[in-house]
């Protein structure tokens, strides 16, 4: 597998499914405000997290590892599509590593919906503690153009790894110099969903805002997970 590379093929897929905090869109109430006492505390710290804030550092050109050129602005939701590019996990995700993200999401809500379940649970494992209810916003995408894929090929067996993103994220980074757009995998956390990893901010098409739903842990790994609000973004392919 050292010299093979995916075979490609056009994917359009339409409302794809991407679960992220709620805390993290736009319209919901800042986290800050909780802990600052004055409105000039507030301010305060909006000042010290900008500072601070990946996303805001990369649309100024000064994070290494995307360049303002890849970024999207002046489009619904921009925010959010750099966001999931600038936002990298220390020790990054399936097909990524720590210097730079992706889009990651699901064909259908519940293969969503089970990704998340597992890499919240797993953080509470970590803590021995499970008891928390997070609300997550449900963001539509549609995809029309070339990626790699990894379905009912058994030569990249090991990027699918459970345990193990080793193989996967070197996989990723060889795919991404070549100017890769992405890939189609399947998910590794609910058996026949499917999910696509974007690699590149402007063929996140048309994203938009679907459901709200709440993740509940009251003691034990399995969470509650709830629909809070169902419906379909404006603008959004039927």
């Amino acid at each position: 597998m050292s010299a093979a590379l995916p075979s490609s093929r056009q994917i359009r897929q339409f409302d794809t499914c991407r679960l992220i905090p709620s805390r993290f869109v736009a319209h919901e109430d800042s986290v800050l405000a909780g802990i600052a006492g004055s409105d000039t505390e507030l301010a305060d710290l909006f000042d010290l997290d900008n500072a601070t804030n990946d996303r805001l550092l990369a649309e100024r050109g000064l994070l290494p590892g995307i360049g303002i050129g890849e970024l999207v602005f002046g489009v619904p939701n921009f925010r959010v599509v750099n966001a999931a590019f600038c936002h990298a996990r220390p020790e990054g995700s399936r097909f990524n590593g720590p210097q730079r993200g992706a889009w990651y999401c699901a064909f259908e809500i519940e293969t969503a919906l089970a990704e998340v379940a597992f890499h919240k649970t797993v953080e509470y494992q970590e803590i021995g503690r499970f008891e928390d209810s997070v609300r997550y916003q449900c963001f539509l995408a549609d995809f029309s153009h070339e990626f790699h894929d990894l379905r009912n090929d058994p030569r990249f067996a090991a990027c699918l790894d459970p345990r193990s993103y080793r193989t996967s994220q070197r996989l990723a980074a060889r795919l991404l110099a070549r100017g890769a757009i992405g890939l189609v995998y399947p998910s590794v956390r609910r058996a026949g969903g499917t999910n696509l990893v974007c690699f590149r901010p402007p063929v996140v098409g048309n994203p938009r805002q679907a459901g709200v739903w709440r993740f509940t842990w009251s003691g034990r790994p399995e969470p509650v997970i709830t629909a809070e609000r169902s419906r379909r973004g404006a603008g959004g392919r039927r």
